[in-house]
């Protein structure tokens, strides 16, 4: 299988396990928001529309499964433009950490901005940026799983 598409395959995995995770946590009152309602929050808003909560969580959930796949596509893409094959690429934790820990920062100060939680995530509350970065560490593990698995 070419790999930007098993990226983007395991993305999608990756970001469906980490979305899920988050809205549990969510509603268990662990975390103070799901990337999920963010995500559905924003599509929403941006289209001037009112949505009840499943509707939310829906839109939420597909958006967030296509960026997951898109972002997972676009790290086999990048190692590409390094000169890295996809086999070693696949297999350097390394590298995938540091792509990740970029994900984590783009999440912290322009996609939570842009979905109007300020920067670090801060009207979501105020360990916003730890949620996010635990989520990403779930995220990071899903995603080398599942990538060595597919390619």
């Amino acid at each position: 299988m070419h790999a930007i598409v098993a990226g983007f395959l395991a993305g999608a995995a990756a970001g469906v396990i980490m979305g899920v995770i988050a809205h549990i946590l969510f509603k268990l009152r662990v975390f103070r928001s799901s990337l999920i309602v963010i995500d559905g929050s924003f599509l929403f808003r941006m289209i001037g529309r009112d949505a009840g909560p499943g509707l939310v969580a829906a839109a939420g959930l597909m958006i967030h499964l296509v960026t997951s796949a898109v972002f997972g596509a676009l790290y086999f893409v990048a190692t590409g433009i390094l000169g890295k094959d996809a086999s070693g690429a696949a297999w350097s934790l390394l590298l995938m950490g540091l792509y990740v820990a970029l994900l984590w920062l783009s999440m912290l100060f322009i996609a939570l901005p842009i979905a109007g939680q300020g920067i670090l995530g801060r009207r979501s509350g105020r360990y916003s940026w730890l949620e996010q970065l635990i989520l990403h560490a779930i995220f990071f593990i899903a995603y080398t799983t599942f990538v060595r698995i597919i390619i």
